[in-house]
């Protein structure tokens, strides 16, 4: 297991983490995995066996569940574990049972600390941006969390380019702590992240947690044009992640023939592209059986050639959208005007 810095904390993560929406059942979230605590401490154990150190859960798993089955799952070998979780989903019908103002936020951290037997939560995860919180209301809370010692670092997931940057702004304005790491989705599939996301995480020096590296598991090798799955998969019951298949099949045939040429699978190539992205620090996975996490786990170290590199590219490569066209010639195709005149255009 290869190991990387998350962001400037110092803190060493396995490039692998496990990912446990598959923990817990429940109307909703059953179909995602429905594991119980023994099926779900085997893959936990063999994760750790692995090299794994990362966790990831949220409040909202199973309405709980997730997180009391992962807690007691390391309750033996927590200091071995960085455990992420996550907070603004609703955990309840009043209205203040969701969001990031400090009341949700305080009385959610109490209770995701009680459901994994901790006193510590390593990373501490904004889930989505709030709409009607100030974002000064939320940093401070956090910020509050961290100097209590009931959190490490924080973090977020789902956020813009410019959000990231704002909240960067506003935590360096006021002295508060600021966000390590961004969790986002990001696939060969899906590769949105690289035009706004990406560039602020590394102008800023930030972890980039992945999650769903293989689209909800489209990009698994159990689809193709001519084998759309089983009923039991997740695709066949619910879109999420949603997939472009058109664009997906294309990146699915170049992924069957660079794994057959390496006798391979096409999970683990899927899974290596992401890992060998410059800017990505964990790819968090998912699974329900031991056989599913050791084809995942077997991704870590795998190094794409050029040639491969390039083939995956160009299938999955993102449309080239403004403001970035008008400079693909580069400066000596722009009409250069003097300062005011307006610029190119």
């Amino acid at each position: 297991m290869n190991y990387n810095l998350l962001g400037q904390t110092g803190v060493l993560v396995s490039e692998i983490g496990l990912g446990t929406m598959t923990f817990g059942s429940g109307e909703k979230w059953g179909v995602f995995g429905g594991l119980g605590e023994k099926e779900a401490g085997l893959l936990v154990d063999q994760a750790m066996d692995a090299g794994v150190n990362f966790f990831d859960t949220a409040n909202i798993y199973s309405d709980g569940r997730s997180e009391e089955i992962l807690g007691k799952a390391l309750k033996s070998k927590r200091h071995q574990a960085l455990i992420a979780t996550k907070v603004r989903g609703r955990t309840g019908p009043g209205p203040n049972e969701l969001g990031l103002s400090r009341l949700h936020l305080i009385q959610q951290v109490e209770a995701s600390l009680k459901r994994l037997g901790t006193d510590y939560i390593d990373l501490y995860q904004v889930h989505n941006p709030d709409q009607v919180t100030d974002w000064e209301e939320t940093l401070r809370a956090l910020d509050d969390l961290v100097r209590s010692g009931k959190v490490r670092y924080i973090g977020h997931s789902n956020m813009t380019g410019w959000s990231i940057l704002k909240t960067r702004g506003l935590s360096q304005l006021h002295g508060l702590h600021a966000f390590k790491s961004s969790q986002a989705y990001y696939s060969l599939a899906a590769r949105e992240i690289e035009r706004e996301i990406i560039p602020a995480l590394q102008d800023q020096n930030m972890g980039l947690i992945v999650w769903s590296p293989l689209s909800g598991g489209f990009l698994s090798g159990k689809y193709t044009r001519d084998r759309q799955g089983d009923t039991e998969d997740r695709h066949a019951t619910i879109s999420f992640p949603p997939v472009d298949k058109d664009k997906a099949y294309a990146i699915i045939d170049t992924l069957q023939e660079i794994a057959a040429a390496r006798e391979t699978t096409v999970a683990r190539i899927a899974l290596a592209w992401v890992l060998n992205q410059a800017a990505v620090t964990c790819v968090v996975i998912g699974a329900k059986r031991p056989d599913q996490l050791q084809e995942n786990l077997a991704a870590s170290g795998m190094m794409l050639t050029s040639d491969e590199r390039l083939r995956l590219d160009e299938v999955s490569r993102l449309p080239i959208e403004y403001p970035a066209w008008p400079f693909l010639e580069g400066d000596d195709s722009i009409v250069r005007k003097h300062p005011g005149s307006g610029g190119p255009g």
